[in-house]
């Protein structure tokens, strides 16, 4: 599936998407899921992620090829992901059964040499495909995959196309991920002075363009400016939104492609591509863990509490969106489009929240605990060029301690006078360097929000 980028003009423009299909249940095992940027795929272990609650582990075979399974161990249901790849095959932890590119188990240790490996000794596999540096993985079973679904980007593949690319964890479900960033409304306000000004704030003119089974296409622009021109924001179902920031007059193109994956009722996987042939040279020279901790992470968590908070909320009520939500036309048009959506073709998700419907949600009592966002846990450990650099700041600042100490024994033992000036010199820089690591490194650890749900601090 490949997006258009035509630039909008004030009439409205053809649907990018296909005739509608009549049937009114989206099939979530017919599609596609983005799993992971190939950069952050771990080399030599396993992946372990999930699908609405669904435990899933990638690896690579002795040929590199991408391998699928459901991460579950026939024999005793220990989770194959603990384990290890050994030539290609995927070892169990708790037994050492271990099992091949389409599931199938190839060596038991407790067996005897001559015994058969039982039938029924198999795991479920999936396709997995690489499309534009994502791992996409398709639900349903091998056969029915149609490549051409995975949605492509357009203009990504051109020589001067730059990308910056940011996977995080988020504690709350896909849907409230979407109504997130299909609201151009709240940049201005939540994310003042980080990626937008309070001053901005205005009356939006927002239209939906086309709302169908496989998605919705809208657009928008400002009001306080006449002939302001507009913007395209697109609802791919059931993994993306996409911004288009082109314009052709200027020779500009690119976007912002955000992607998710529903892990579990209460978590989603988010992968962000900011992409384009736009961004300044110190921008592209800058290592891409530099720009997570100075940019990305201070993006996603300015309004992350937010989101928290406001589930919360809507748990404790016990209503539907439509009893609950105030939407203006100038704001929250495609908002509103989007839990329109969910409610007109998502009956056969295992859960989600539409306007007027739901099912299988969270309505649990919130409990008023404290809900801690882990930078680390949420970011660092997934991302593969902020883990790296977080284990090299962790042993440089190990390494500044030990070499402080070293040179304090040096000052305390020498007779010498210059030389215990000069050891007591480098024992004072090497701690003041230290100090520098341990700075930078609760850059990747905590996160600048910790909440208090339901108590309003």
């Amino acid at each position: 599936m490949s997006l258009q980028t035509e630039t909008l003009q004030a009439t409205r423009p053809t649907s990018t998407f296909d005739t509608p299909d009549q049937k009114q249940e989206f099939n979530w095992r017919q599609c596609w899921y983005p799993v992971s940027f190939v950069q952050d795929l771990p080399a030599n272990r396993p992946y372990s992620f999930s699908l609405y609650d669904e435990p899933f582990v990638l690896f690579n075979d002795q040929n590199g090829q991408l391998i699928c399974l459901t991460d579950r161990c026939p024999h005793r249901a220990a989770r194959l992901s603990d384990g290890q790849i050994i030539d290609g095959k995927i070892e169990c932890l708790y037994h050492g059964w271990q099992f091949g590119n389409n599931g199938q188990c190839l060596h038991i240790p407790q067996l005897a040499t001559d015994a058969k490996i039982p039938v029924n000794a198999c795991v479920s596999s999936f396709k997995v495909l690489e499309r534009q540096g994502i791992i996409w993985m398709w639900a349903g079973e091998a056969e029915t995959a149609i490549d051409e679904l995975i949605p492509s980007l357009p203009d990504w593949e051109k020589p001067d196309c730059f990308n910056l690319d940011y996977v995080g964890d988020l504690p709350y479900d896909q849907s409230y991920f979407i109504e997130n960033v299909i609201d151009p409304a709240h940049l201005p306000i939540s994310h003042d002075g980080i990626m937008g000004d309070r001053k901005d704030a205005q009356p939006l003119e927002i239209e939906v363009i086309d709302s169908n089974i496989q998605g919705i296409k809208g657009r928008w622009r400002r009001t306080r400016t006449p002939n302001q021109p507009w913007t395209s924001l697109d609802f791919i179902a059931p993994n993306l939104i996409f911004y288009n920031s082109g314009n052709e007059q200027q020779s500009r193109f690119g976007g912002v492609a955000l992607y998710s994956i529903p892990l579990s009722k209460n978590r989603c996987r988010i992968l962000v591509r900011n992409y384009g042939n736009f961004f300044s040279q110190k921008t592209k020279l800058m290592p891409l863990w530099l720009d997570h901790i100075l940019i990305r992470n201070k993006v996603l968590e300015s309004d992350l509490q937010l989101v928290i908070e406001q589930k919360a909320q809507i748990e404790r009520l016990g209503q539907n969106l439509k009893q609950v939500y105030l939407p203006l036309k100038t704001s929250d048009t495609l908002v509103v489009e989007y839990r329109k959506w969910l409610d007109n073709f998502g009956s056969s998700l295992p859960f989600y929240r539409g306007y007027s419907t739901s099912k299988n949600v969270d309505t649990s009592e919130c409990d008023e605990k404290l809900i801690a966002l882990d930078r680390f846990l949420q970011h660092t450990l997934i991302c593969h060029s902020c883990n790296r650099a977080y284990q090299v700041t962790n042993r440089v600042k190990q390494s500044c301690i030990g070499v402080a100490i070293a040179l304090a024994a040096v000052a305390i033992l020498a007779d010498d006078s210059k030389i215990r000036i000069a050891a007591i010199s480098a024992s004072i820089a090497a701690i003041v360097m230290s100090v520098m690591a341990h700075t930078l490194k609760i850059q990747f650890e905590r996160s600048i929000l910790v909440t208090k749900i339901g108590t309003g601090d």
